[in-house]
C-alpha cells in the first residue's frame, strides 16, 4: 500500500484589502482628531478661570501645548505650511473675522469722535512707516529684494491685540487712549494691510498692478477701502435696525443671537467680497455699525417707524434692559462672539505651535524680531502720532504692545496661495512663524505688569 504523504497546514494570513486599510487609516485620524479637539475643550471649560489669574496671556500657555503636539513632542500633529496653505489660510481667516467682528461690538463710539484719531494714525501713518522699515531691513538682513522685502513688510504689519487681551478696550464705554488705540488700530489694520500685500505681489510678479501702480491705486486701495468700510457699516445698522424691530413691534426675532453674529459676520463679508472690495475692513464696520443701533440719535428713529411700540425705549443699563433693548442685545452678541473667537483663537494658536521649527528661531530671525519690535514699531509710532500730544507713558505702551498674530499668519498663506515662489515661501515662513512666536512670548509675559503699573500710575484699576 501506498502511503500518504503527510500534508503540510499552511495557516492562511489574513490580508486587508487596500480599501479597508485606508478606511482603518481614516478612522484612526478621525479618533486622534476627535479626541485632541475634545480635550482642548474640556481644557478650555476647566482651567478658563485659572489661565485669567495667570500674570502672563493664556495664548502662551496654548502655543506650547501646540509646541508640545507637533515634531518636537509627542507628534500629534505634523503639519505642513505650505503644504497645507489653503487649509491654514481658511482657519487664520475665520479667526481674523470673528474677532474684526467682536472689536467692532466692542467699540461703542461715533465714528466721528476725536478718539478714533489715534487709532487712524496708528492703523494708517505707523503702519506704512512700519512696512517701509521692515522692507528696508529685509532688504539688508535677510537678502531680499524690494519685491518680497516689500511684502514680507505687508505680511507683518497688521496687529493682533486680541493675542495680548490685557490691552483691550474693557468694555463699551471704554474711552482709554492706550487701550482704544491699539484695539482700534488691531481692527483697521488687519484690512488696510490688503493693498500693500497686493502691492507685494505685483511687484513679483503675481499681481497685475498696472503702469506706475496706477491700477493698484484706485484698484486695490481707494475703492476696496472706501467700499470695504460703507457696505459693512450699512450691512451692520440696516441688520440690527430690522432685528430690533421685528422684537419690539412683532415679537419677533427674539433670542438665537448665534445665528445673528454668524449671520451678519457671513453676509457681510459676502458683500463686501460681491463688490470688490475689503471683507476684513466690512466685517470690522459691521460690529460698528450694530453698534451704533444704541445711539440716542437711533432711538428716536426706531421709535417713530415703530407706532405700535409696546414699551417705551428703556435706557442702557441697568436692570431695565430687555432683549428689545440695543445694548442688550449688542452685549448678549458680544457674550457669543468672545466664545467663538476664544475657540478659534486658540485652534488657530495651538497650531501655530506645532508648525514651528528651528529654522524660526534661528540667529538671523530673532534679531530680526529684535529690530522689529525695538527699533521699527517704536519709530513707527512716534512719527505716526507726530502733533497728536500723546503723554509720553501711554506713547511708550502704544510703542511696545505692537503685538503680530493671525492677520500675519492669514496674509502670509494668502501670498503662498497665490503663488509665492517655494523658496520665497520656506523663508516667510520661518520669519513669520517666529515673529509671531516671539510676539506671543514676550508680549504676552509683559503685558500683565505693564498694564497695571499704568492703571497704578493713573489712579484706578483699568475696569
Amino acid at each position: 500500500m501506498l502511503k500518504r504523504r503527510p500534508t503540510l497546514k499552511v495557516s492562511r494570513l489574513r490580508t486587508h484589502h487596500p480599501v479597508q486599510l485606508a478606511f482603518l487609516g481614516l478612522i484612526t485620524m478621525l479618533s486622534t482628531w476627535f479626541l485632541l479637539i475634545g480635550a482642548f475643550l474640556l481644557l478650555m471649560a476647566l482651567t478658563g478661570t485659572l489661565l485669567e489669574r495667570l500674570p502672563i496671556s493664556a495664548a502662551i500657555i496654548y502655543f506650547l501645548i501646540g509646541v508640545a503636539l507637533g515634531p518636537y513632542g509627542v507628534r500629534l500633529l505634523t503639519i505642513d505650511p505650505i503644504g497645507n496653505a489653503r487649509t491654514l489660510e481658511l482657519v487664520a481667516e475665520i479667526a481674523v473675522l470673528i474677532s474684526l467682528f467682536t472689536v467692532g461690538l466692542k467699540l461703542k463710539v461715533s465714528v466721528f469722535d476725536r478718539v478714533w484719531r489715534l487709532p487712524l494714525r496708528l492703523a494708517g501713518w505707523t503702519m506704512i512707516v512700519t512696512i517701509i522699515l521692515v522692507t528696508a531691513i529685509a532688504m539688508l538682513t535677510l537678502n531680499l529684494t524690494v519685491g518680497p522685502a516689500l511684502l514680507l513688510g505687508a505680511i507683518l504689519a497688521p496687529t493682533d491685540p486680541v493675542l495680548a487681551s490685557e490691552v483691550q478696550v474693557r468694555n463699551a464705554g471704554d474711552r482709554d487712549r492706550v487701550r482704544f488705540g491699539l484695539t482700534g488700530e488691531g481692527g483697521l489694520n488687519d484690512g488696510i494691510a490688503f493693498p500693500f500685500v497686493m502691492l507685494g505681489l505685483g511687484l513679483v510678479g503675481l499681481h497685475e498692478i498696472g503702469e506706475n501702480a496706477s491700477l493698484w491705486l484706485w484698484r486695490d486701495v481707494v475703492w476696496p477701502i472706501a467700499a470695504g468700510i460703507a457696505s459693512g457699516w450699512l450691512c451692520g445698522f440696516m441688520v440690527g435696525y430690522w432685528v430690533l424691530y421685528l422684537r419690539r413691534v412683532h415679537r419677533e426675532a427674539l433670542g438665537l443671537e448665534e445665528f445673528l453674529v454668524l449671520g451678519l459676520i457671513a453676509f457681510s463679508y459676502g458683500v463686501a467680497l460681491f463688490i470688490q472690495s475689503y471683507g476684513f475692513l466690512a466685517v470690522f464696520a459691521a460690529g460698528l455699525g450694530l453698534r451704533r443701533i444704541g445711539h440716542s440719535r437711533f432711538k428716536s428713529i426706531l421709535a417713530k417707524v415703530a407706532p405700535r411700540l409696546q414699551r417705551p425705549v428703556r435706557d442702557n443699563s441697568g436692570a431695565n434692559e430687555t432683549p428689545e433693548t440695543p445694548a442688550n442685545m449688542a452685549n448678549a452678541l458680544i457674550d457669543f462672539n468672545q466664545q467663538l473667537e476664544r475657540i478659534v483663537e486658540v485652534a488657530a494658536v495651538v497650531l501655530l505651535g506645532s508648525m514651528v521649527s528651528a529654522q524660526s528661531f534661528t540667529l538671523e530671525v530673532m534679531w530680526f524680531c529684535v529690530l522689529l519690535f525695538f527699533f521699527i514699531r517704536p519709530v513707527a509710532v512716534a512719527l505716526g502720532l507726530i502733533g497728536s500730544r500723546t503723554p509720553s507713558t501711554q506713547l511708550r505702551l502704544l510703542a511696545w504692545f505692537g503685538v503680530r498674530g493671525l492677520g500675519s499668519l492669514y496674509y502670509l498663506m494668502y501670498a503662498i496661495n497665490h503663488g509665492l515662489p517655494h523658496k520665497e515661501a520656506g523663508e516667510f515662513v520661518n520669519v513669520v512663524f517666529g515673529v509671531i512666536a516671539t510676539s506671543i512670548v514676550v508680549h504676552g509675559i509683559s503685558a500683565t505688569p505693564l498694564m497695571e503699573k499704568y492703571y497704578r500710575a493713573r489712579g484706578d484699576s483699568g475696569r
